[in-house]
């Protein structure tokens, strides 16, 4: 991730644990969607999310960093 000034970075290995928890949370808010056949999306749903959770991070912190879902899948074509 791209560094800005002013913002307090976590060390990494206290990055890891905060996005390992969230994704563990996000496997739970996804549960019914197994139930229904869709769970071949949620990796890929979990994903973008993390990444827009991300951009909402530094845009609470006064990067202005666009929120985008559109920008999020273009980059990573």
């Amino acid at each position: 991730m791209k560094q800005y000034d002013g913002i307090h970075w976590l060390p990494d290995e206290a990055y890891k644990k905060a996005m390992g928890q969230l994704h563990l949370q996000l496997n739970g808010v996804f549960d019914p969607f197994r139930i229904h056949g869709l769970d071949v999306f949620i990796p890929g749903a979990i994903t973008e999310i993390v990444r827009l959770a991300e951009d909402f991070g530094l845009r609470v912190r006064g990067v202005d960093k666009p929120i985008s879902l559109e920008m999020l899948r273009n980059k990573h074509r």
